[in-house]
């Protein structure tokens, strides 16, 4: 009698387990899908001289990343990144802000752009975090963005996507 009780619970938990983990799954999928969504309507509403920023179609996976690099920084030259492990809300809020101010021109990463590929938060961020960066002074305050974002020695630049120094 205990045995079959003791399948019993054990089928129910394992079916549980089986439950949580494809509800895990598909709330993983559908959070990337919200992320995508949450970019394109950040540059949708983000104004560059007066022109609004294209939004990107989901669906656009053109990007082929060249792994050459440009040359490498120097110690005199830095450039600011953004932190790969921030959440993409801290991220577009990044991109609103940084390409929200005058002298930064976020061009690049609007759809057909230099550095629109990859298309996600983070690239666009670290473009336009170092954009900012940049015609601020390079202080390593003007990289800060309440900690989201880092200063590096090695020029991040790839492909024709060039980070300015």
């Amino acid at each position: 009698m205990k045995m079959k009780i003791a399948r019993g619970t054990l089928a129910i938990i394992l079916s549980l387990a089986l439950a949580f983990l494809l509800s895990f799954a598909a709330c993983s999928e559908s959070r990337t899908h919200v992320n995508e969504k949450r970019l394109q309507v950040a540059f949708s509403r983000s104004h560059l001289k007066g022109k609004k920023l294209q939004p990107a179609k989901v669906d656009d996976k053109e990007a082929v990343l060249s792994s050459d690099r440009t040359e490498k920084g120097s110690t005199t030259n830095t450039w600011c990144i953004a932190k790969p492990s921030t959440n993409n809300d801290k991220l577009l809020h990044n991109v609103e802000y940084s390409c929200g101010e005058d002298n930064v021109d976020c061009q690049s990463i609007q759809l057909g752009g230099s550095c629109f590929h990859p298309n996600n938060a983070v690239s666009h961020a670290s473009f336009a975090m170092n954009l900012f960066y940049q015609d601020s002074g390079k202080h390593p305050w003007n990289c800060d963005f309440n900690g989201t974002g880092l200063i590096v020695s090695d020029n991040p630049s790839f492909g024709k996507c060039q980070y300015p120094a």
